[in-house]
């Protein structure tokens, strides 16, 4: 029948979720989903820059196994493929951070609780399997005990490995989709009082109150030296950076182990300062000018991932972990938890289907 939405089991890729998420959502929902900065052109060439790398691979090549277990950052996963901090959860399906959390679960993979979360930390880790790993996104605050609060809470949160702090965001780009859209702000989670304020009525067309607070109150100060020394004195857990941009920033970040024990590899999504790199262009350039840097700490990536053969092409650079944020949520948009259950289905049989090929792949770019 005309209207009648498909099975998502019958969804075969990533476009589909999220055409299917398009049509599904509230106009607002979308956009604040959907949008980018300025022009979108970081957002497009993230994708953009994964096709433009061909796969060469070799032939009479056993390729009978095909194992994507690895360690994130000491945490033993069944896939490669991560969660990234995608915030607004709820705003795709009531079953928000916890439904996604369901499904990593389903599937033993990392996730990393965004910062503007619409369920608390708490909430979102409570059915945790024993040995499933989360992440916290952090962004400090210049009020720096609102951040020290948080870091408080996370600690006392098992489930949480390891604290991602995001340098790729320090004001919120231009996004002019959510502009069109006329997104309102009444949905509100209280990171600071762990207090969650949710209108259940109108949460599938408003954008949360909590980004703008963020970015309203991000320290501009933050340093490689006082903000980690600020960090180690807060918390015991493992620091990931997230939005590493140059090889000359990772570079840096090496040395700064064993507190940093990765870094993340990210534009934001887009979502920040447009023309900035696709993540893969400066695993590129971490390969040419400082290798050692992978044998120092996780390099992991994300942005404009959409098929297995782009998380293959990432490992085959170097990459432990391969980040999926949008996907996630148009996934929950789609089909809630089962609709991110198909979205891990599809990037992880494509990966498998990929790595059989050959076990013996190259690149040419």
């Amino acid at each position: 029948m005309e209207g009648e939405q498909p099975p998502i089991g019958t969804l075969l890729n990533l476009d589909e979720i999220e055409d299917l998420a398009t049509r599904t959502m509230s106009k607002k929902a979308w956009a604040y989903y959907y949008s980018a900065s300025d022009d979108k052109i970081s957002k497009r060439r993230n994708t953009e820059a994964f096709r433009d790398i061909a796969l060469r691979p070799k032939v009479f090549v056993d390729c009978t196994k095909c194992d994507l277990t690895t360690d994130l950052v000491g945490n033993r996963v069944s896939i490669p493929i991560y969660v990234s901090p995608a915030a607004m959860a709820r705003l795709g399906h009531p079953s928000g951070e916890a439904g996604i959390a369901e499904a990593c679960r389903s599937f033993g993979a990392l996730q990393i609780i965004s910062n503007n979360a619409s369920m608390t930390p708490e909430q979102i880790v409570a059915d945790a399997a024993p040995d499933q790993a989360f992440g916290w996104q952090l962004y400090v605050q210049n009020d720096r005990t609102k951040s020290e609060r948080m870091i408080a809470r996370i600690n006392k949160l098992s489930a949480i490995k390891f604290v991602a702090l995001t340098l790729d965001s320090p004001v919120t780009g231009k996004r002019e989709d959510d502009e069109r859209s006329g997104n309102i702000i009444n949905t509100l989670t209280d990171s600071s009082s762990g207090e969650e304020h949710v209108d259940n009525a109108d949460t599938q067309s408003v954008v949360s109150q909590t980004e703008d607070q963020t970015f309203n109150g991000l320290d501009p100060a933050l340093t490689w030296t006082e903000t980690l020394g600020w960090l180690a004195k807060h918390t015991h857990l493992p620091v990931v950076l997230k939005g590493i941009q140059t090889h000359e920033d990772a570079y840096i970040a090496a040395k700064y182990t064993p507190q940093v024990k990765g870094i993340i590899l990210s534009n934001h999504g887009g979502r920040s300062l447009d023309t900035a790199p696709p993540a893969v262009h400066t695993l590129l350039e971490i390969r040419k000018y400082c290798p050692e840097v992978f044998e120092s700490l996780d390099v992991w990536i994300d942005g404009g991932i959409k098929r297995g053969t782009d998380v293959v092409k990432a490992l085959c650079l170097g990459a432990r972990g391969v980040g999926i944020g949008r996907a996630a949520l148009w996934g929950l948009g789609a089909g809630g938890v089962a609709g991110v259950k198909r979205t891990l289905e599809s990037m992880n049989g494509e990966a498998v289907i990929t790595e059989r090929h050959s076990a013996d792949i190259s690149l040419q770019f």
